[in-house]
């Protein structure tokens, strides 16, 4: 039987030390393998007509002096300290599609644009992609209208020439919201104590596994 919801932080931290605390997480593959099977039995069960793009912000506790280990490590320093940003687009609440890593000051739009590339070959022509504010650059919206997608993204304030968007569908943009929530129940993913990415991202990966089969 899997873990109570109240102790499964702790079995998460303890299960990807022992997953990864020598070897870097596409080493192996078995968190991707058994993410990527978990996603396809979802999506197989719902009607996928939009999905959701948004970030998230964790607050970086670093352990020592520097960044001395080598490797990719996305830390930025912002307002608010050292900060990661996690992108996530998302199928629905319990669906999370892909995602990626950037510096806590790093701007939303052109990571968003990272990702939206990577959707061209996921998702059939057609298919709404909500984003809020951040994301409603032209560059972003042409983007994702280049890749088949349909942009709903409300306009800013003081758009010169602000444009119609379908307000009751956006309502659903806060699926990408929960999800946020939910994995940020996880002590190890609500506050980054990693320097490499690749271990973080395999925090971050484990906490998606247990949202699925809690949720199962």
């Amino acid at each position: 039987k899997w873990v109570q919801m109240e102790e499964a932080p702790g079995k998460v931290r303890k299960l990807a030390y022992d997953l990864y605390a020598h070897e870097p997480m596409d080493k192996s593959g078995v968190l991707d393998r058994v993410f990527e099977r978990l996603q396809h039995e979802r999506l197989l069960r719902m009607r996928l007509e939009a999905v959701c793009l948004d970030s998230t912000c964790v607050k970086v506790i670093l352990m020592g002096q520097g960044f001395e280990k080598g490797g990719p490590q996305s830390i930025g320093k912002s307002r608010g300290g050292w900060t990661t940003k996690i992108h996530l687009v998302a199928a629905g609440p319990d669906c999370p599609l892909i995602f990626h890593l950037s510096p806590g000051n790093a701007h939303d739009g052109p990571e968003g644009r990272k990702l939206i590339e990577r959707l061209r070959e996921l998702l059939a022509p057609g298919c709404k992609l909500l984003m809020d504010k951040a994301y409603c650059g032209a560059a972003t919206r042409c983007l994702a209208e280049e890749c088949g997608l349909e942009p709903v993204v409300p306009p800013k304030s003081n758009a010169k020439k602000p444009w119609r968007y379908d307000a009751e569908l956006y309502k659903r943009r806060n699926e990408v919201e929960r999800l946020f929530c939910r994995v940020k129940r996880f002590r190890r993913i609500a506050t980054r104590y990693d320097k490499l990415d690749v271990i973080f991202l395999g925090f971050l990966l484990f906490a998606f596994v247990v949202d699925f089969l809690l949720l199962c």
